[in-house]
């Protein structure tokens, strides 16, 4: 009967790193678990300019328009920008984690879903194409 109790306490002893980093794991795995869907149904408004190459993705979680765009197309990334940083913060005080964490852990998902063609903006800068 002691045994969880000395495996939740190891959990709870361990250096505030690694403790914090299995709880944000966690969170993030249920924030991505949770509304994937959501993200899903964002993007797909984006299938069209993203296939025209006028739109990428970037490993934030974010939209970005690459070069110049017509306005239609620079509004709508803004506009669906604005309804991820919205799930990501809800998802961040949720769970107890930093809001660009989440937008990582969705920018996977959205990679998963993203059209053929679809570029990618790397944290290094540098653009892929899927």
């Amino acid at each position: 009967m002691s045994e969880p109790n000395q495996s939740f306490e190891a959990v709870w002893t361990l250096p505030g790193r690694r403790r914090f980093g299995l709880w944000l794991g966690f969170g993030l795995l249920l924030a991505a678990l949770v509304s994937p869907a959501t993200t899903q149904a964002q993007s797909r408004v984006l299938d069209a300019p993203r296939a025209a190459g006028l739109v990428g993705e970037r490993f934030d979680g974010f939209a970005v328009a690459r070069g110049a765009v017509p306005p239609d197309v620079a509004a709508l990334v803004e506009t669906v920008n604005a309804e991820r940083r919205a799930i990501y913060t809800q998802r961040a005080s949720t769970q107890g984690v930093p809001v660009q964490e989440v937008g990582k852990v969705y920018a996977l998902e959205i990679l998963k879903s993203a059209p053929a063609g679809t570029w990618f903006l790397a944290e290094n800068g540098q653009w892929t194409r899927r």
